[in-house]
């Protein structure tokens, strides 16, 4: 007896539950055993199904997958959909399951990755393989990639490859990634928020340079009391709340569904529109102001011993069309005895939240789930989108999931027990796979 086609439903939690059950801890750098194993069973997925991608590494270990699908019309504009292989790194201690052991719990996979993005990865992939086993073609060339090294800027993953193969990416516009087209419960509606704009990345050292000397004498000339004041006015400044386009629609949306009133100058209504959005206030609540966060504080080597330099790093998030203005702002609180290297930086993105391909993301989002509403948001972190823009390709946050009310989804992103429901992948693909159709 013939045994049935698997679909994209049927294969998305065990493809997602491999991917979770592979290490590809970034530690930043070139450290660690890289992306290769995942990357290899992308290759066997793709291939298994009479696919021909394409693996390349910008390092040892540090690997990256691309396959381009010929679209029912091919003159059109090519859309990148894309993923990262990689994921943070997490303390097992910490965790109540093997962060890396992919256990289904509940209906939950868990691991790191979950959903920091091998729930993506894995519904990509179960869409890619229905299609190719289907004979179906996406409406439009789709260059579909998985990415090394997101979770540290990209610099082996997206940034090597936009910098080095930029054939790949011939002739696409648009792109889709991470951090997009989830839902949460505004007021007893679900609605989903499609990512449309993300804050700048700015990695920053601060240096300070004193008198070295005996830890016993008057030191006026301090490096590490010069660096932690820097720190502490940097950490400690209250930023201003903005409103960039983005965020002025997403809290017009709320308003309309709360019925609660907003001003863009009021940051006391801003704050009641956010809280009202459920978990989403923790992604959101970072969305309407600038943030520069001290992370590393590094100074000496002896305990007698009065250093002639000390360090710090500070984490730099701005928001778009207030980039100069906040960085005149962090030099002015570092002040003149500190110096700023940048250890990483990619600009902030803010995109249109109109056009056929946002139609198509809302109109797939509503076929599956027809009561909802969809809304643009800003994400606080960062995305592989920002390497291809580089490109003149534009990018958009969307890897539907259909959410459980009382799942804190954004504290699963770099948290500790990051689990996703079975029923969202299956969702998503769902949502994907109209998408592909009719993008």
């Amino acid at each position: 007896m013939t045994q049935p086609i698997p679909t994209a439903v049927d294969e998305v939690a065990q493809i997602c539950q491999n991917l979770l059950r592979i290490d590809t801890t970034n530690f930043g750098g070139n450290e660690g055993a890289g992306e290769r194993l995942a990357a290899e069973y992308v290759m066997e997925l793709l291939t298994e199904v009479g696919l021909d991608p394409e693996f390349y590494e910008s390092a040892p270990g540090r690997s990256n997958v691309v396959i381009r699908l010929e679209g029912q019309d091919p003159t059109r504009d090519a859309l990148v959909l894309h993923g990262h292989l990689d994921v943070v790194p997490a303390q097992a201690d910490e965790w109540s399951v093997d962060p890396f052991g992919g256990e289904l719990i509940d209906g939950m996979l868990w691991g790191r990755g979950a959903v920091d993005m091998k729930d993506m990865v894995a519904m990509m992939l179960a869409v890619v393989r229905q299609m190719a086993r289907e004979g179906r073609k996406p409406s439009r060339d789709v260059i579909v990639a998985f990415f090394a090294d997101e979770e540290a800027g990209g610099v082996y993953g997206a940034e090597y490859s936009v910098a080095n193969r930029p054939d790949l990416f011939e002739g696409a516009t648009e792109a889709i990634s991470e951090v997009g087209g989830y839902s949460t419960m505004i007021n007893g509606q679900r609605a989903y928020l499609l990512q449309t704009a993300e804050k700048s990345l700015n990695w920053l050292r601060l240096i300070a340079d004193g008198r070295a000397g005996h830890g016993s004498q008057v030191a006026e000339d301090n490096a590490v009391t010069k660096v932690a004041a820097a720190i502490a006015r940097i950490g400690q400044h209250k930023w201003a709340y903005q409103t960039p386009p983005t965020v002025d629609q997403l809290l017009r949306g709320v308003s309309d569904l709360t019925g609660l009133p907003y001003e863009p100058e009021n940051p006391e209504l801003i704050d009641n529109l956010i809280n009202a959005m459920g978990p989403a206030a923790r992604f959101v609540g970072a969305t309407v102001r600038n943030s520069t966060n001290p992370t590393r504080l590094s100074a000496g080597y002896k305990e007698n011993v009065i250093p002639r330099t000390a360090e710090a790093t500070i984490d730099a998030r701005f928001l778009p069309g207030y980039e100069d203005e906040a960085m005149a702002k962090l030099i002015e609180l570092a002040g003149p005895d500190i110096r700023i290297e940048p250890v990483h930086q990619a600009t902030a993105l803010e995109v249109p939240f109109s056009g056929n391909l946002v139609d198509a993301m809302t109109s797939s989002l509503l076929a599956e789930d027809p009561g909802a509403v969809v809304l643009p948001y800003m994400l606080s972190g960062g995305t592989d989108n920002k390497s291809l823009s580089s490109l003149g390709i534009i990018g958009y946050g969307f890897a539907p999931l259909q959410l459980p009310e009382d799942l804190d989804f954004p504290a699963m992103f770099h948290g500790v027990d990051e689990r996703v429901p079975v029923s969202a992948l299956e969702f998503g693909v769902k949502v994907l796979d109209r998408l592909l159709a009719n993008c």
